[in-house]
């Protein structure tokens, strides 16, 4: 069982940045893709950036391509998303998500979710 935990949200003004933090334990965590997800009130939750289980592979959502970054460090279990160029649209409860294997795979369901971290981006 692996166990998630999200931090670094906050409230920011259009324009800032923030980083997120998910920390993983109970697993191996160089085994799974990981991936950032954020459902904004309202809505669905929806895809945001994923990396493979070795770092080298990134994928972004078109909405935040060119403005969010997504790494990893193996040896502290943890992965991060660099946001940059925040607008208000990007307000949403973020969420870390792991999927065991080497890429992530869109179609393919989540092992395990993290709880949330809040980011508030105010015009």
């Amino acid at each position: 069982q692996v166990q998630l935990v999200e931090s670094g949200g906050g409230s920011v003004q259009t324009g800032g940045s923030l980083r997120l933090s998910c920390t993983a334990s109970g697993g191996t965590f160089s085994m799974y893709a990981m991936g950032w997800f954020r459902q904004a009130p309202g809505k669905e939750r929806e895809f945001v950036a994923a990396i493979s289980r070795s770092g080298t592979t990134t994928t972004n959502a078109d909405s935040v391509k060119g403005r969010f970054t997504i790494s990893r460090d193996n040896a502290k279990n943890t992965v991060y998303l660099q946001m940059d160029s925040l607008k208000p649209e990007d307000t949403a409860v973020y969420y870390c998500a792991a999927q065991k294997g080497g890429f992530w795979r869109r179609n393919y369901g989540v092992d395990y979710w993290g709880k949330g971290t809040l980011v508030t981006v105010s015009s």
